[in-house]
């Protein structure tokens, strides 16, 4: 089976080189020609860890292969993905410009029957306009070419795309037509053979299914540190209220830890498109805006607990982050709070030595040079008044604390992201800050 891929960011990538992997043969296509080029000679422009080794892998069987020019090979393949970013306009909707043009393309150069399949994130009603640019292409060529088009969302978790592709807990797939479920079912065989559920719905469903979804988990998010900020002020543990409220069946443990708030490409900018589609049809999502504004909120903790451990003084003051990525196993830094610490903490007019495993050129890439980047965990503490956790890679887990206060000036400790024992902490003579629960306790 023939299949091409357009866009090769996070989503495309990933998504090209596991079904390349599972046996299809995958075109992957982007106008980006330094990018193709790049690929092509094997060099992977995001970090995931096993992705190169695939991609390679699959590069030299010839399964995967790599063009900027969707016409070159639209003829022999039976499915399109469209795989393109979406990002948010100044109010908050995504922009389909680039979905669209891929649409545009799409019904330019077909000459047989062929399903465009939105893989990107897309607002409910997304389909109705991709199919209105490609009716409109082939009515300008005055050519009678029967197409579908369909809605596949990701559920990639950054860290762990290899294996959420390769063994989903779900595949949602809206269709409209029983020739595109027959296809589409065709392509994902594979994944039922190995008996992971394939849910076939109604297009809007399947685009509303995305939004949903990662609105949840957001939520989860923001009610939890909501939580935790309200028990540090009446004395509760709010590691304790987690494991309370998680052994409930219906509630479960996943993303309840508190912590500095949630970031990376999916999870603001989706919350954002789906209270944006809310304000489109008249409807005010109350729930997702107050997640929305606890999170906003929430990235600024770790910054307010270093101001109350120095008294509201931090200019002068050098501070040790550990962590710059949104979240541990990716470069990603979109909307990552590790940004909002390093804003304010500059604004204070305090020194920052940063270190992050593989965020270190993003960040740069991103600030420049206001901080101090560091060749490691230790180098960034030396003669640092205070540490401050902000992505929890397994690396900063257990650190050589006899290490860390040798060479720290100061004994300050903030934990956003609630690693560490706060007992330990007491004996170590360490001035400890957490989210959710007081030194105190």
């Amino acid at each position: 089976m023939n299949i091409a891929i357009v866009g090769t960011g996070y989503v495309g990538l990933v998504s090209g080189t596991c079904f390349a992997e599972m046996g299809i043969n995958v075109t992957c296509v982007d106008v980006n020609e330094k990018k193709i080029l790049k690929l092509q000679s094997g060099e992977i422009p995001i970090y995931e860890p096993g992705l190169d080794d695939m991609v390679r892998r699959n590069v030299e069987a010839k399964r995967l292969n790599f063009t900027t020019d969707l016409s070159s090979c639209i003829d022999n393949v039976e499915i399109v993905f469209s795989a393109v970013g979406t990002p948010p306009d100044e109010d908050g909707s995504a922009d389909l410009k680039y979905v669209l043009e891929v649409a545009r393309t799409f019904g330019q150069y077909i000459k047989k029957y062929t399903v465009l399949v939105t893989k990107s994130t897309v607002p409910v009603g997304t389909a109705k306009k991709v199919k209105a640019v490609i009716w409109e292409e082939l009515k300008k060529r005055n050519a009678d070419i029967e197409f579908d088009v369909a809605s596949n969302p990701e559920f990639l978790k950054e860290g762990a795309a290899l294996k959420d592709f390769m063994s989903p807990d779900r595949v949602v797939i809206g269709v409209e037509t029983e020739r595109a479920k027959e296809l589409m079912s065709k392509l994902y065989k594979p994944f039922v053979l190995n008996n992971y559920r394939i849910l076939f719905m109604d297009i809007p469903s399947a685009e509303m299914t995305k939004y949903a979804a990662n609105s949840m988990l957001a939520t989860r998010i923001s009610f939890m540190n909501d939580i935790a900020n309200l028990c540090e002020l009446v004395g509760a543990d709010a590691d304790m209220v987690r494991r309370g409220i998680g052994s409930d069946a219906r509630i479960g443990t996943k993303f309840l830890y508190p912590g500095c708030g949630y970031g990376g490409s999916c999870f603001p900018k989706d919350v954002k498109a789906l209270i944006h589609t809310g304000k489109e049809y008249g409807y005010d999502m109350r729930v997702i805006e107050s997640v929305e504004e606890v999170n906003e909120s929430q990235k600024s903790v770790v910054f307010e607990k270093l101001l109350k451990a120095f008294d509201g003084k931090l200019e002068g003051k050098t501070i040790a982050l550990w962590g710059l990525a949104f979240k541990p196993e990716t470069d990603d830094m979109r909307e990552a709070p590790a940004l909002v610490v390093i804003n304010k903490l500059i604004k204070a007019g305090a020194k920052v030595n940063v270190y992050d495993p593989v965020a270190m050129n993003e960040c740069k890439r991103r600030i420049g040079d206001v901080v101090t980047y560091c060749e490691d965990m230790y180098e960034a503490v030396i003669n640092s008044d205070a540490l401050a956790l902000i992505t929890e890679w397994k690396q900063f887990r257990i650190p050589s604390w006899k290490v860390v206060k040798k060479a720290m000036r100061g004994n300050i400790v903030v934990d956003g992201r609630n690693i560490y024992d706060i007992q330990e902490m007491k004996a170590l003579l360490i001035n400890y800050y957490c989210v959710g629960k007081t030194m105190t306790r």
